[in-house]
């Protein structure tokens, strides 16, 4: 990002900070959850609030803001890209530089589970809530739901985003919620079972949280251990679903093809993507999101 942007965001900040909920109130609301093509296709950027930083074989890829703040308006400036996920910091610079005008935009509610601790399970709310995405006038809010069978952790975090679910819907805001089956490994490591049985079982329990589901809507990942996995996936609920981007994959190729046969399977409304496309291999951000953006 040139220095005399940055610059102008950091003066903003210090002297004028009330400029922040000044430009949330002007930002032109998007006329639609879903984009053009009748998919929904938002970039996510939240990872840094969780210590989560890596992109590819760099451990520190999403550490510089500045970097990442350029390439999160490349992305957003792309025709197709309806949606950004983040933040309040990052979601605030973002205003201060005028990209978020017609965008969906996501808040990232709890990520207080920071990546490889012996609390990750434990996922407290400490982004936005439900009033402080309606405050803003944001149209969702997003929460990460890890269900591990041996650590009682998970079940305080269950009741809190069946909370966060229904506090979004008093408010008519829709919740996407991340389900994931998980489980320590032998060095202690959370990870995430992407088979279809686990999937699944994620899907129907994220489904039933809250006092109701009309506001509910999923973020999956694409299971890789059957062909016909997705559309089992798909098929545990009627809730509408978008697809995440995950790691940055040794081969996106693939990983765009996969994407687009899950895109056709009925409940399947778009995808919610992050490091995938922001820190391509090749580092062509544009190219990136256009061939994302084409799937749908």
């Amino acid at each position: 990002m040139p220095a005399d942007q940055l610059r102008a965001v950091v003066e903003t900040r210090v002297h004028r900070p009330e400029a922040i909920a000044a430009a949330a109130a002007a930002r032109k609301r998007p006329d639609s959850l879903l984009g053009p093509s009748g998919k929904l296709m938002v970039i996510a950027a939240d990872h840094p609030a969780r210590g989560a930083l890596r992109a590819g074989r760099d451990a520190l890829a999403m550490a510089d803001r500045g970097e990442l703040l350029d390439r999160l308006v490349v992305a957003l400036s792309r025709p197709g890209v309806n949606g950004v996920l983040g933040t309040a910091d990052l979601l605030e610079d973002l205003l201060l530089l005028g990209a978020l005008d017609g965008k969906v935009v996501v808040g990232s509610m709890n990520r207080g589970g920071l990546a490889g601790t012996v609390f990750e399970v434990d996922d407290r709310f400490t982004g936005y809530d439900a009033a402080g995405i309606d405050a803003m006038g944001f149209e969702m809010g997003k929460m990460l739901l890890r269900i591990d069978p041996e650590d009682a952790a998970t079940a305080p975090t269950l009741e809190a985003c069946a909370a966060a679910v229904d506090d979004l819907a008093a408010h008519r805001k829709v919740a996407l919620v991340e389900p994931f089956i998980s489980h320590r490994d032998p060095d202690g490591r959370l990870r995430n079972d992407l088979s279809t049985e686990a999937v699944v079982r994620s899907v129907t329990v994220a489904a039933g949280l809250g006092n109701t589901s009309a506001y509910t809507w999923l973020k999956l990942p694409v299971v890789d251990d059957d062909p016909a996995g997705m559309e089992r996936v798909l098929a545990a609920s009627t809730l509408p679903a978008v697809l995440l981007g995950g790691e940055v994959p040794d081969d996106p190729d693939a990983a765009f093809r996969q994407w687009e046969k899950v895109l056709r399977l009925p409940t399947a409304l778009g995808l919610v993507v992050g490091r995938t496309l922001l820190y391509p291999p090749d580092g062509d951000v544009a190219a990136a999101v256009d061939t994302a953006v084409s799937l749908l």
